[in-house]
């Protein structure tokens, strides 16, 4: 049985709700690094289209948070603060992680690039008085993107695939995790 990426009375949403989530987001982030004083993980699900919510969505953001949450502890960092939200603009969490963020934003590229639904997963690192690192900064490649393998970025902004095609191919991603947990 194939996952299904939309719900039949899914909430589509706009740009202007989209803007604000963000801003709300950084808001949250703010906040979690003044109180923390540390780096915090900031996750968010690859989802386009306007429709950002529902079933699916929120089973991989909330497998995203279990395996940042195991590869935590398999390094021993401890989690000092979590929090996950379920919005209509899509499931997003945020955790605040006792480590050094250079490691902890390799570890998460690490989660991305190799756990068969790390390309569904943004896990964005922030550390306090610094900007978001990025791939880029640390010399790694770019996110793929989900149709072709080509730059995330450069298919997206030119909406080089349908719509379709990329919920065809985010329904494939999961369905293939679903049959290996069986197997």
């Amino acid at each position: 049985m194939r996952a299904q990426v939309r719900t039949v009375n899914a909430a589509e949403v706009g740009l202007e709700e989209m803007l604000a989530a963000r801003e709300q987001r950084a808001t949250r982030q703010a906040a979690a690094l003044a109180r923390f004083g540390k780096p915090l993980v900031s996750m968010t699900m690859v989802m386009p289209g306007p429709v950002k919510d529902g079933p699916l969505p929120r089973r991989v953001l909330d497998l995203a948070v279990q395996e940042m949450e195991a590869a935590c502890r398999a390094r021993g960092w401890r989690i000092l603060s979590r929090k996950a939200l379920w919005q209509k603009t899509g499931p997003e969490a945020l955790s605040v992680i006792d480590a050094d963020a250079l490691s902890l934003k390799l570890a998460m590229i690490e989660l991305e690039d190799h756990h068969p639904l790390g390309r569904l997963w943004d896990l964005d690192v922030i550390a306090p008085g610094q900007a978001q690192l990025s791939r880029q900064s640390l010399g790694e490649s770019p996110r793929r993107c989900l149709a072709c393998g080509r730059p995330a970025r450069v298919c997206g902004r030119s909406r080089r695939h349908p719509l379709g095609q990329l919920l065809t191919t985010i329904g494939r991603i999961v369905h293939e995790y679903d049959l290996r947990a069986v197997t």
